[in-house]
């Protein structure tokens, strides 16, 4: 195990796994002295940071990822194949997109805020979301000056807005501004994750930590047995977490995060009933 240096992170994670795997494996804290020696034991990596020091130290040690952003471990796994996998951390923007259409059924467009390189990142959802009847419009704003303009047209455009893992447009230095205006426009925030959630967003899906070792334990094992990891994979639980304090401040009524979960679950099993998570 590769930690990722928040003690109460890494333990949590561990004993997770370790519930999971039972005594079909062992899981040992890994010291960075020792990562040169190691050629086909798995090391599990949590967080990016652990990643990227464990492949700095020794290119050739099999490495689940655990925590990581699709788009952040993607290229790695293409170049190794069955040498490294991972569970993915960030949500699948079309059931972010849905846990906004749950919440609130009459809306029938979606804007997104990116820069001219992270717009990619939409893509594939706005095509996505025509068979969920909802028209979706990515608005670009490549500076600070750009930012508050385009935020304003694309809450003029959309019944929500749909942010996605981009830390060019939401992080610590825009979100205040970003979650004022939509306030004032009386407008929501759906995403990125939790943290935004507490900050100001109205709602995220995320996948519990459970579901998280559930997954990891099975490619871990798969490894065990076969010497190669399979692909990468989504947890196959999401829940969700709100904002009430911001849904009664903007009038939305706010159905159980149970029954916003299963509703995105339906609308998805509707569309493709052999559709992962």
């Amino acid at each position: 195990m590769a930690g990722s240096g928040n003690t109460a992170l890494d333990h949590h994670v561990t004993q997770l796994l370790e519930q999971q795997l039972g005594n079909t494996a062992t899981l040992k804290p890994l010291a960075d002295n020792d990562l040169a020696s190691i050629r086909k034991t798995p090391v599990i990596a949590i967080g990016p940071t652990a990643f990227s020091r464990v492949r700095q130290a020794n290119r050739e040690i099999p490495v689940l990822a655990l925590l990581v952003a699709r788009k952040f471990i993607q290229s790695y796994i293409e170049r190794s194949p069955g040498r490294i996998s991972a569970v993915y951390y960030d949500v699948p923007l079309l059931r972010q997109a849905l846990t906004g259409k749950a919440i609130l059924p009459q809306a029938n467009r979606v804007a997104m805020l990116a820069t001219t390189e992270s717009a990619e990142l939409y893509e594939p959802l706005i095509d996505q979301l025509k068979g969920y009847d909802l028209d979706a419009k990515v608005f670009i704003a490549d500076t600070e000056d750009q930012l508050i303009p385009t935020l304003i047209r694309a809450l003029s455009y959309g019944d929500f807005l749909l942010a996605g893992p981009d830390d060019t447009i939401y992080n610590p230095r825009n979100i205040k501004h970003i979650l004022l205006t939509a306030y004032r426009r009386n407008r929501i925030l759906i995403g990125p994750s939790q943290a935004y959630v507490k900050a100001g967003a109205l709602a995220s899906s995320y996948a519990p930590f459970s579901s998280m070792a559930k997954e990891a334990s099975g490619l871990l094992l798969a490894y065990l047995s076969t010497g190669n990891f399979p692909s990468p994979v989504y947890p196959d639980e999401y829940r969700i977490e709100v904002n009430k304090q911001v849904a009664r401040s903007l009038n939305i009524p706010l159905p159980a995060r149970e029954w916003i979960a299963q509703s995105v679950q339906n609308m998805i099993n509707i569309d493709d009933p052999e559709a992962g998570p």
